[in-house]
């Protein structure tokens, strides 16, 4: 980064951006209309890589409210272990939706009633995608609510890249589920959906909704018998199992639950007394080992009803029934950070998430594709260049009507396809880098 050799006013720019990368979002942006350098600072990627880096460092809590006696849309209530307790909306979403997953900073959300309309948001930036609509037969996991297909949300804060996985079985109506396990998976890179089917496993049916997981770039399930985490590599496309540590699987009368700590996996064991906190050491090998073991005596009227929801190496997050509460690992002590007072809305460990807050932008970012054309009626060659981005309003075709002496020439043609598109883009106010196809 260029601007980063030069002096702000009285602070180095690298001092400068350490300080705006610990800003929340809001107040950030607010930073942006200050001058010219610090738009330019907080413009680039530098920054903006940064800024998630220094957020995933400190995961917080997302709760949903709402009142199951209404039809209004409900209310977000983020937790942060430094800042407190703030509220915001998903107004921006021009439909009533209910979060479904939530990964570094992005929101998978389904409309209300389920119609199969999915979408993908950052809450903090206020940016939205609608997801293209699926031509398959909906899915189930035997369950007679509107939360029957399995739904994850993985995000690479550093590739830019995300994917949500819908997942089930397919089921017609009065009929049987068939035996095969349904996988649809879509790539933000390509704005398109990818279907695979895998053989039925039983330990499918019982995978919990909210106990899902992004690291080492898979998926992860716990099952609700707690005999193991069902695994989706997205890179291969394929399921497979870990097996959970014999001091946990051994035992009965505890909970578990799955979790992720400082981009590992890690899982959190509750009896009557005790919290262990385990992590994986070594993923190939399934290796986990316990990395801290915390006593629950002086919350033991609380502890048949607490889920832990977010953590990291500092502290762990937990919710109750119309309580969340947080448990500082070095100090010892446990607090209090936020309690309902609505005797009508649902159990807050049903409708909370972690959830970092990041600048992930949830469109897509390969600009534009192109397809080179001919017309038999016109005898004309034609390239069309489409603007993919997925908001809701910005699809646009720009279409150039070429030499056909040219066209013999691939030579030729690649030069002038490129500087016309060049020029369709600029006019356009867009000037980005195309992927060519013939």
């Amino acid at each position: 980064m260029n601007s980063l050799n030069s002096n702000s006013g009285f602070f180095p720019d690298e001092v400068i951006l350490q300080i705006l990368a610990r800003l929340p979002i809001k107040p950030l942006f607010r930073s942006k209309c200050v001058c010219k350098s610090w738009y330019q600072l907080i413009s680039d990627k530098y920054f903006t890589n940064l800024y998630n880096e220094i957020s995933f460092k400190n995961p917080m809590v997302l709760v949903e409210i709402s009142d199951s006696c209404s039809e209004s849309r409900s209310s977000l209530i983020l937790i942060d272990n430094c800042r407190g307790v703030s509220e915001f909306s998903l107004d921006f979403i021009k439909d009533r939706v209910k979060i479904r997953a939530s990964c570094n900073g992005l929101l998978c959300c389904s409309s209300i009633p389920d119609k199969g309309v999915y979408y993908v948001c950052n809450p903090m930036t206020k940016e939205c995608r609608l997801l293209p609509k699926i031509r398959e037969r909906p899915v189930t996991r035997f369950r007679p609510d509107g939360e029957a297909t399995l739904v994850g949300l993985a995000c690479n804060v550093l590739t830019n890249k995300y994917n949500v996985v819908l997942a089930g079985y397919h089921r017609s109506f009065g009929h049987r589920p068939e035996r095969k396990f349904v996988c649809m998976v879509f790539d933000s890179e390509v704005n398109t959906w990818k279907k695979f089917v895998t053989l039925q496993d039983d330990q499918f049916t019982h995978m919990n909704r909210n106990q899902v997981v992004f690291a080492n770039g898979c998926l992860h399930w716990l099952t609700a018998s707690c005999s193991c985490v069902l695994v989706l590599d997205l890179g291969s496309e394929m399921w497979r199992k870990i097996n959970l540590p014999n001091e946990v699987t051994s035992r009965s009368g505890n909970r578990v639950y799955l979790l992720e700590l400082d981009g590992e996996l890690s899982m959190i064991q509750i009896s009557d007394c005790w919290m262990n906190i385990w992590l994986m050491e070594d993923y190939e090998r399934e290796d986990w080992y316990m990395v801290d073991r915390v006593s629950l005596r002086c919350i033991r009227g609380m502890v048949p009803g607490i889920f832990p929801i977010s953590q990291s190496d500092k502290y762990v997050f937990l919710a109750t029934h119309k309580q969340v509460l947080v448990y500082q690992r070095k100090t010892r002590v446990w607090r209090e950070m936020y309690s309902v007072k609505n005797v009508a809305t649902l159990p807050l460990w049903f409708a909370a998430h972690s959830f970092r807050s990041t600048i992930f932008s949830c469109h897509l970012q390969c600009g534009h594709l192109s397809r080179l054309c001919y017309s038999f009626v016109n005898e004309t060659w034609t390239i069309k260049t489409v603007n993919i981005y997925a908001k809701p309003g910005t699809t646009s075709t720009h279409t150039i009507v070429l030499d056909p002496r040219l066209v013999a020439s691939s030579v030729l043609l690649h030069k002038v396809l490129r500087m016309q598109l060049l020029l369709v883009l600029q006019y356009g106010g867009v000037n980005i880098p195309m992927a060519f196809c013939g």
